[in-house]
This record gives C-alpha cells, sequence and structure tokens, in this order.
C-alpha cells in the first residue's frame, strides 16, 4: 500500500489518504457570496477523490479581499451558500476546509484575467493597507500604515470569521500567513519596519499571526485542526527565511496549530525562484523535522510516484495540489490506480471504474 493512501488523523479529524485540494482562488464571487461556479469546481473536486477540499482564500474583511471577486467570510450571510458546498463535500466522503485570509497592501486588483492593475475606489476598489506605507512594487499603491487599534480589529475579524466557517460545517481552517499578503507583511523584516510592539525584532513581526492563530484556536472546536500556510523564505537576502519559518513552527504549534502548510515567495517584487519540481518541499521536511509540528508539501507536485515518494521519505505528512488539480479533478483516483491503491469511486460513475473498483464497490454493498 503506497503510504500516500494511509490514513492521517489530526486531531479528531481523520482523513482517509493524504491528497489536499491546495486553496485556490477563482474570482468568481460578488460581495464576497460562494456561487454556482465554487458549488461545482468544489464538488467536482470531492468527486474526484480529494481527502480534504479547501475554499479558496475568504478575506475576513472587505477589505481584505484581493479583488472584488474574491469569496467573503465578513458576513453572516455569506454562510448557507458555504454550507451547502460543505454539505456536498461531505457527501462524497471528503473533508471541508476554508482559508482565512487578509490581502494587506496587496488588495484591490483586477481579476487576472483582466489584466494586471489596481482598482479605484470609484471602481469599485479601496484603499490598501499593511504594516507600513510601503508598496508593493513600483507602479502599485502605496498602502495606509494600520494603527494598532485597526490590527486589533483585523484579529477579530479572524475570529468571527472563523466562527462563521464553523457555522457552514467546514472541518478545518487555515490561517493564510503566506504570499506577501498581510500576515506576511507582517512577519517579513523587508516589509515590517515598524517601531512598536507589531514590528520591532523577531518576536514583534510574528505578533500579529501568533495573534491571529490564538484568536482563530480559541473559537475553533478542539476536536478539529488548525492549519497556517506561511511562505518558508522570500527567497531575498535580509527576509523572511527557514530559520524564521522553523522558530515561527515551533511557537503556533504551541499555540494549537495541527500542520503548516509549507509555500514561499509572493513578498518581494521580481524575486528570483528556482522553480522547479517539489521546489518547496524541502521547507516542508525541514519544519516537520525540526518544529516537531505536520507539515504539507505543496508546489509543482504532479504525478502520484513524485507525490508518494514525499510521503514516504517524511518530509510531509501531505501533499496539497492545485494547478495539477485543475487539469484534472480525478487526480486523486487515478493516483490510486497507478499506485495499485483501493480509492472508492462514485456510484455514479462506476460504469467508467476499473474492475477493481467495481469489485470493492459491491463488496461494499453487501456489507
Amino acid at each position: 500500500m503506497a503510504q500516500l493512501f494511509d490514513p492521517l488523523t489530526l486531531r479528531g479529524l481523520r482523513l482517509p489518504h493524504r491528497i489536499v485540494v491546495s486553496p485556490m482562488c477563482q474570482y468568481s464571487s460578488t460581495d464576497g457570496f460562494a456561487t454556482d461556479w465554487h458549488f461545482v469546481h468544489l464538488g467536482t473536486r470531492a468527486v474526484g477523490g480529494a481527502a480534504l477540499v479547501f475554499t479558496e482564500a475568504a478575506a475576513v474583511t472587505p477589505e481584505g479581499r484581493i479583488s472584488p471577486d474574491d469569496l467573503g467570510l465578513w458576513n453572516d450571510a455569506h454562510v448557507s451558500d458555504l454550507a451547502r458546498i460543505v454539505r456536498f463535500v461531505h457527501e462524497q466522503g471528503a473533508a471541508a476546509g476554508t482559508q482565512l485570509a487578509h490581502s494587506g497592501r496587496k488588495g484591490s486588483t483586477k481579476r487576472p484575467w483582466d489584466g494586471p492593475g489596481f482598482l479605484t475606489p470609484a471602481e469599485g476598489g479601496w484603499p490598501p493597507v499593511g504594516p507600513v506605507a510601503q508598496p508593493f512594487a513600483s507602479g502599485h499603491p502605496t498602502p495606509g500604515a494600520l494603527s494598532i487599534r485597526e490590527i486589533a480589529s483585523i484579529v477579530d475579524a479572524f475570529r468571527q470569521a472563523a466562527l462563521r466557517a464553523r457555522e457552514a460545517g467546514f472541518d478545518v481552517v487555515e490561517v493564510h500567513a503566506a504570499h506577501g499578503y498581510l500576515i506576511h507583511e507582517f512577519l517579513s523584516p523587508l516589509t515590517n519596519t515598524r517601531d512598536d510592539a507589531y514590528g520591532v525584532g523577531f518576536d514583534g513581526r510574528v505578533r500579529l499571526c501568533l495573534e491571529v492563530v490564538e484568536a482563530v484556536r480559541e473559537v475553533w472546536p478542539a476536536a478539529l485542526p488548525v492549519f497556517v500556510r506561511i511562505s518558508a523564505t522570500d527567497w531575498t537576502p535580509g527576509g523572511w527565511d527557514a530559520e524564521q519559518s522553523v522558530e515561527l513552527a515551533r511557537r503556533l504549534a504551541s499555540r494549537g496549530v495541527d500542520l503548516i502548510d509549507c509555500s514561499s515567495g509572493g513578498n518581494v517584487a521580481g524575486a528570483a525562484i528556482p522553480v522547479s519540481p517539489g521546489y518547496q518541499v524541502p521547507f516542508a521536511a525541514r519544519i516537520k523535522r525540526e518544529a516537531g509540528v505536520a507539515t504539507g508539501a505543496v508546489g509543482l507536485i504532479t504525478s502520484p510516484g513524485q507525490a508518494n515518494a514525499i510521503v514516504e521519505a517524511d518530509q510531509a505528512d501531505c501533499v496539497l495540489l492545485a494547478r495539477e488539480l485543475l487539469r484534472d479533478p480525478y487526480w486523486p483516483l487515478r493516483a490510486a490506480r497507478e499506485l495499485g491503491c483501493g480509492l472508492s469511486w462514485p456510484a455514479q460513475y462506476l460504469r467508467a471504474a476499473p474492475p477493481a473498483a467495481v469489485a470493492r464497490k459491491r463488496r461494499s454493498d453487501r456489507t
């Protein structure tokens, strides 16, 4: 049995295997509401056999969106459409997760297919915010530097969004602290030069991240896991790096975080990133080994053999797939077949299933 298809238990949640749908922005919401697109997109990945299906980043405030078309969890009214999706995902035997996020200085952008650029308030945008008044790159808007009071309000917005996520029935929440968005901006010494308690030294720079996690863990059920996605490095000298990521992971684990989702980059425009198959896996392996916390590997993981090798080598506890699951929503079913493992097919699709899957279904029905 390939270890990729071993169960994974995190607190009271048991995943049947270790293939996870990574959060992927769809830019298909209106006022933060999930739509039929989200229902079909996420539901299809559950039908395809994923163990855990994450929504895209759900903004905790309207100004925390990347674009006006992002999903949100800042309003109680957002819950019912998400609950419909969660119910369907559960019916397929998968767990459901959502990623809670604030875009920081990288907010108020156009949808990717509308071309680069930012939206003014007159165009439906908003003034972005960040740790300091430093734009992401030349030509980008200068964010407003957050006050202590505004920071406290954002921490509470994460808390309230976690409550709504549970009301919708999600099994996992992930705090987005990566890719140059707000929490990552606070973590990195390149983007956080504040001279107060949220910016002086390592302890100051990690304070927002820890406060958000504490707020979420406070209201999230003790029996259910909390993930945090980090960028393990800025890929830039003097920036956030792997050593700091290990220390942050230790502190997050002590505050009830169950898994570190290990990505990288996104905080420095033009950073030279050595992209290659599995290029971020060493970060997951190091954090798992040195911080003593479960990790997830993400980034150019495309083949079943590659994914299985990561888990078998104990480099990560699970793999999170993004683009590969856009190309093939049924990748987990294909992976199970290629690796010689049993994974249940939906009864509606059995006419296309390999004979072994049909036989398993018949045996299951008899018992």
